[in-house]
């Protein structure tokens, strides 16, 4: 159901507060550069730190100015399963066309917590569901059998995965037909060497159309024409990684001159050593 290019959205703040008319533009962006469906409110979007009723807002927003142009997959992810719940309810209701949903953090739940978490949801809510798997940030990695228990449900759909190990992409789909996004976007090309379909991308605030042609290659039987691409987008990759996700990423942005770069803490500036190393990765790929 979700292929391609999928980028982890900003969210563009002036003076403390969300900036709707830059996250407008920022959608109108992607929709004109090929990006195939978009995320607000996943960690790139800095959701930890949105208010509830931000949340909403954001989402609402983003679905507002997509118009039906752009499939748009709200982040609802929570460590309380009622939390949770309730942020995919209400992004149902604002018409998104899925949830991207993380895994419990923190609470490092057992598989069969992980299990029941989102079951509930799912039978809850009626919603396209894509678990995200990211164990750096949530202390817990779901396996691939959980996985595969929670693809028999009818809305559950895909998996974000960013473990950083090609071997838990290959044990999911030995053992079910989910369809695996990566979730970094370095590993990309590797995981869908082994059948994966697409990436949630970082690097898509700033390159959509290049992240979306890779992908696209790829799927269309275009090896070396991928596999070309990954190696020119690979130092970009890599360079958004310097600092904790969004602070690269967001700093990049605002050296192109397309965002303030502002962020909420604990998120802070880049240092200027690594803004140093980001400007001269983005020079040498032509962007500034």
């Amino acid at each position: 159901m979700f292929t391609g290019s999928i980028v982890a959205l900003v969210t563009p703040f002036k003076d403390g507060l969300v900036d709707y008319d830059k996250l407008g533009e920022l959608v109108e962006y992607h929709i004109e550069n090929g990006t195939n469906a978009i995320i607000p409110c996943g960690t790139t979007g800095e959701s930890p730190t949105l208010t509830h009723k931000e949340h909403g807002e954001v989402i609402g927003k983003v679905i507002e100015i997509a118009k039906g142009r752009i499939p748009v997959i709200a982040g609802t992810g929570s460590n309380s399963t009622s939390e949770a719940l309730s942020l995919t309810k209400h992004a149902k209701e604002a018409g998104a066309d899925g949830s991207l949903m993380i895994t419990p953090y923190y609470n490092k739940p057992t598989q069969e917590g992980l299990y029941e978490h989102y079951k509930s949801i799912s039978d809850a809510v009626d919603i396209p569901i894509i678990i995200y798997n990211v164990p750096s940030r949530t202390g817990v990695s779901i396996s691939p059998e959980t996985v595969a228990r929670l693809y028999e449900m009818k809305n559950i759909v895909a998996i974000k995965e960013a473990s950083g190990n090609i071997d838990q992409t290959s044990q999911i789909l030995n053992l079910c037909d989910i369809t695996v996004l990566s979730g970094d976007d370095s590993l990309t090309l590797p995981i869908m060497s082994v059948g994966g379909k697409g990436v949630v991308s970082v690097v898509a605030n700033i390159l959509p159309g290049e992240v979306s042609e890779m992908v696209s290659s790829f799927l269309n039987g275009e090896l070396e024409k991928s596999q070309k691409m990954h190696k020119s987008l690979f130092p970009i990759c890599r360079a958004m990684f310097i600092e904790t996700n969004p602070i690269p990423v967001k700093t990049a942005m605002k050296l192109l001159g397309r965002i303030n770069g502002e962020m909420r803490l604990p998120l802070c500036k880049m240092s200027d050593e690594h803004e140093k190393q980001l400007q001269k990765v983005l020079i040498e790929y032509g962007l500034i």
